[in-house]
Formats: structure tokens, sequence, C-alpha cells
């Protein structure tokens, strides 16, 4: 394999660049992790659309790059060794392109996994957390009788925002004054959850002290604004 092409899910998202980078995703929360670290760091790529409106993310061709069937995903044709590379979970993604570039994750070992932690912590827990008060506030869920599920998932998004809020203290990122991957693994969540999730109120976001600043001066960024909004859904 030389490139992009020679991979199975070329054959649904055909590559016009084959000798860049190519991204699998769609602007969710997770999704644009990885289209704000692309536009954040500057490598060239090329973006496709995995619309979840036609299932792209069940077809065969996507599901040999993420067995999994959630986005992103990637194929870098100049991975380690020269050699193509495909990758995905948005967490590991964020890291490896963090590395392969010296971008966004602090050289000094202990910043560095510190910076590390708050990525898990993302992945772990405000990712999960945030997308079941959706489920539950917005989609589906909303029409459930028993409101005991939607509330355990509001206060438990309340807690960790809390945690957020706590730690952002003084601080104007994550790892001080340092924007990394960190941050970025955040701000889609975040924007997620009281705006799309309607869960603004529910979640007390407006009592926090030090969230809703550091929201406003992420989504400031250029390549953040960028990044919401690829690959393009028309």
């Amino acid at each position: 394999m030389t490139n992009a092409s020679a991979f199975l899910v070329a054959q649904r998202w055909p590559p016009k660049h084959a000798d860049r980078l190519q991204l699998y995703s769609l602007p969710t929360p997770n999704g644009v992790k990885a289209s704000i670290m692309l536009e954040e760091t500057g490598l060239p790529y090329e973006a496709h659309l995995v619309d979840f409106n036609k299932s792209d993310q069940h077809t065969r061709e996507f599901l040999s790059l993420n067995p999994n069937g959630k986005v992103p995903a990637i194929i870098d044709p100049n991975g380690p060794g020269g050699k193509p590379l495909p990758l995905f979970e948005s967490g590991a993604i964020l890291q490896y392109l963090a590395e392969k570039t010296g971008k966004l994750l602090p050289s000094d070992a202990a910043r560095r996994w510190q910076t590390i932690q708050w990525v898990h912590f993302q992945m772990g827990g405000i990712g999960p957390i945030f997308g079941q008060v959706g489920f539950f506030n917005k989609f589906a869920g909303k029409d459930y009788e028993d409101k005991r599920p939607l509330q355990r998932y509001v206060n438990e998004a309340k807690r960790l925002l809390g945690v957020m809020d706590e730690h952002l203290a003084g601080r104007k990122w994550f790892m001080d004054d340092e924007y990394t991957i960190a941050d970025i693994s955040m701000l889609g969540w975040v924007r997620n959850v009281i705006d799309f999730y309607e869960a603004r109120e529910l979640v007390d976001f407006d009592s926090l002290k030090n969230v809703p600043a550091w929201l406003e001066q992420g989504l400031a960024r250029p390549a953040v604004q960028r990044g919401l909004h690829l690959p393009s859904l028309s």
C-alpha cells in the first residue's frame, strides 16, 4: 500500500488527493475533534462525509476502517515508518496527530501525561454523560414517562462541569496558558450540551464561573470555527 486509494473504504469515498491524510467523519462532538485538530495543525487533508442519514457508518467500506461503526476515522498515507496508518477513536486520533506534528501536546513528560489524562476524562465521562443528556432531553428519550434517567445524567453532567470549572480557576486553558488536545477534546461536547441538546438551563451552565469563558475563547479560534463545520454537510 502506498496511499489511501488502496483501502476498501476508498471504493465508497474515492480520494481526490490520495497522498493526503484522509478524514472520514461527521460534525458531531466526537467528529469535530479530528477536524479541529487538523485545522489547528495545518496538515493537508481531505474530508469525507460519513452520512448517518444514509447509514454510511454501517457499510462494509466504513466498517473495514472502523469495525465499531463510529466517527471519526482517518487514514494517514504517511504514517509511522512511511507506511499508511488507518486509525479510529477520536482520543487516539488527537494524540496521534499531536505526536506526528509536535503540536498541541506538551513536550515535557509530566505535562504531556497531565494533558492526556484530561483527554481520557473527556472520553470516559464528558462524552458518554453529555450524550445521554442529549438523548433523554432532546431525542427519543424525552418521551419516556420516567424522568429518573434524565435526572441521573443531568446531575452527573453538572458534577463533571463542576470538575472542569474548578480546574479552570485561574487558568486560560486546561494546561494553564497552553492550548492543547485536552481543550480540543471538550469544546464540541460543551458546545453541544448547552446548544444542540438544549440543556443549558438543566445543567446550570450560567452558574459556572470559568467554563463559559473557556468555551467562548475556544470557539473564537478560527481553526475551531472551521473544524466545527467539517466535513461539510452540503
